[in-house]
């Protein structure tokens, strides 16, 4: 200590700072600790959306299981026709969806076909009705015909014993579309993920008290929750927990006891009322807890007992920034989900952005497309971390790179929609 100057501990001011920790070494240590839930439960179809499937599901037949017409219209033999003219052809019959035409067709002549319908024996081409002229018993079809020609073969979709969707996939509306083409009424699903969080501070009031000079709302519980629902976790909340070391050490076993992840909000930086790391530090270990990121520097990574624990900041913005960037995916990694990446891409920006290299930023835009279909994306304006309303407002990250400074208007930079995402 000296008389004229003060020695600064490293800050979540600071934009350069050696012990922080780069997102991508981060994410890595995260995804590496994260063990997938192994406990299978079996539901019927309807029940499996949403959830992830622990077992390949194999078709048992070709789907479709026979060669049908993909329009209405007219079927009939494509070998021995001109190029070019028109042929005419004898109508013999008609082939309904569920009510085939039993028997062959000839040279020159054709069965009347709907969509759906078996192909009858003999015929390999449709074509569709808009395109042809009936008379009676007569049909006449504008050459070339080309040989298969609107027509679903079988096994086009899934041959016999191919895998119909892949273990680790969560089930969409179409998979269940799937299942039901290949005649599966149950599949197995990993069991839901059950995620215990808390909020800690002695400021935190619950929505509908009052409020004293100093207090605030939590709204991290409800992002948190509102989060968590949209992935289909089994959800533990366990409240608010007041700045107390015995409180907190009761909260971190419950939740370590009856959950597979535990997490919390604020609590985890370096205040004499932050007892958060203090208390990991006696009942697991902390993996890393400083991130070079902006928002989002004072993250804990680590275990309480033997359950993941993710210490996220105060600040409501940090908690969905480090939430999507970083729990979102161990949570895919848990749930037994084969993981892909987040859809990026480039647009460009509206307005200028300052920034100081050293940390990334996930700044929070609104992407838009203009006239001229050309991507654009501007910021919805403070950044502030606790400005929750710039989340609630925007619809995609903006992604800085760390080494990245002030960006000028009209540079292409990288987005991180929303959609598919929150």
């Amino acid at each position: 200590m000296t008389a004229d100057k003060i020695e600064m501990a490293p800050n979540c001011a600071d934009d350069v700072e050696p012990a922080l920790l780069p997102i991508d070494v981060a994410l890595e240590r995260i995804c590496e600790s994260i063990v997938p839930i192994a406990e299978r439960e079996r539901v019927a179809i309807r029940d499996a959306l949403g959830r992830v499937l622990a077992r390949d599901v194999i078709s048992p037949n070709d789907v479709p299981m026979h060669t049908n017409s993909a329009m209405d219209g007219y079927a009939f033999s494509s070998a021995g026709l001109p190029d070019d003219g028109i042929a005419t052809f004898k109508l013999i019959g008609s082939s309904f969806a569920g009510r085939r035409f039993d028997g062959d067709v000839g040279t020159g002549e054709c069965v009347r076909i709907m969509t759906g319908a078996v192909m009858p024996a003999g015929t390999d081409t449709v074509e569709m009705q808009e395109r042809t002229e009936c008379e009676g018993d007569v049909v006449r079809i504008t050459l070339p015909q080309k040989s298969g020609n609107n027509v679903r073969h079988a096994g086009e979709d899934l041959t016999a014993g191919s895998v119909a969707l892949p273990a680790g996939q969560r089930v969409t509306p179409a998979d269940l579309g799937m299942l039901a083409s290949v005649g599966t009424s149950e599949v197995d699903v990993w069991r839901r993920p059950r995620i215990a969080f808390f909020s800690n501070g002695d400021e935190l009031r619950s929505v509908g008290q009052t409020l004293e000079l100093g207090d605030v709302y939590d709204s991290n519980r409800y992002t948190l929750y509102g989060m968590l629902k949209r992935m289909d976790m089994d959800i533990v909340d366990l409240g608010v927990i007041s700045d107390d070391p015995e409180a907190i050490r009761e909260a971190f076993l419950s939740g370590a006891r009856c959950a597979d992840m535990l997490i919390t909000s604020a609590g985890a930086s370096v205040g004499e009322a932050d007892f958060i790391k203090s208390t990991l530090d006696e009942l697991g270990e902390v993996n890393f807890w400083k991130m070079a990121m902006k928002p989002g520097r004072p993250m804990a990574f680590g275990n309480v007992l033997e359950t993941p624990f993710f210490g996220l900041p105060g600040n409501p913005v940090s908690v969905m920034v480090t939430f999507y960037q970083f729990v979102r995916p161990a949570l895919i990694r848990l749930s037994g989900e084969s993981p892909s990446p987040s859809l990026r891409f480039h647009a460009s920006l509206i307005g200028r952005i300052k920034k100081r290299p050293g940390r990334a930023e996930f700044q929070r835009g609104h992407l838009s497309q203009s006239a001229d279909g050309t991507l654009e994306v501007r910021t919805t304006g403070d950044q502030g971390s606790g400005i929750l309303k710039s989340m609630s407002a925007s619809n995609c990250f903006i992604f800085l790179d760390a080494n990245e400074g002030n960006i000028d208007e009209g540079t292409k930079v990288i987005v991180e929609p929303f959609a598919g995402l929150i």
